[in-house]
């Protein structure tokens, strides 16, 4: 893997950092697939392996202004991509895969971030309350104490009169759910990323 940065490449690195989207869709074209196939070895997931590097993407342009970028663009994703998969298979050990897959942020923030990103958030934001909807009335309601009033599992446990092992299971079990009805949308998600930007 090339160590060291071209003076073509910083040229170009230089350009993303004043803000051209056309610098940015440069090293996303260049490197995209390589990335999903090199993501692959470590989850065998290619739905997942996708989802890691377009996070991987987004974060590249959206901190591109904090970006201290010593060696090759191909060196710095490779390493960002291993370090999020390693990452992300460690966590998973101590935590379960679908609450590590659906992520850490809490609904109301990935709105609030939608709204900032997206061409139409509104239209994310149905596609969220639907996600909701689909929840069992019970998982539903342990959801948003959990989220919405930021109740821990004992507060839950307390106010509904089930344990907290129950409330444990029923979180576990909107996590997988929210998600399998996402999975569908993140390539559009992401696509009306790019479309913002190129706006």
């Amino acid at each position: 893997m090339d160590k060291e940065i071209t003076t073509e490449e910083l040229f170009i690195v230089k350009r993303m950092i004043e803000g051209d989207i056309h610098s940015f869709k440069y090293f996303f074209d260049k490197y995209y697939d390589d990335l999903c196939n090199f993501v692959h070895i470590y989850l065998h997931d290619q739905s997942l392996s996708e989802e890691i590097v377009q996070d991987i993407f987004v974060h590249f342009w959206e901190n591109k202004d904090r970006l201290s970028i010593n060696a090759s663009v191909k060196s710095y994703l490779f390493s960002a991509s291993k370090f999020k998969s390693l990452n992300f298979l460690r966590d998973t050990r101590n935590r379960t895969r679908i609450a590590m897959e659906i992520g850490r942020d809490e609904p109301t923030q990935v709105s609030s971030d939608c709204d900032n990103l997206f061409s139409d958030p509104g239209e994310f934001k149905n596609i969220l309350d639907e996600a909701f909807n689909q929840l069992p009335p019970k998982c539903r309601e342990i959801f948003l104490l959990s989220k919405q009033e930021e109740l821990s599992n004992k507060e839950i446990a307390e106010r509904l009169g089930i344990s907290a092992k129950t409330v444990e299971n029923q979180m576990t079990i909107a996590l997988k759910k929210l998600r399998e009805y996402l999975i569908p949308f993140r390539e559009k998600i992401f696509i009306l990323f790019l479309i913002h930007l190129l706006s």
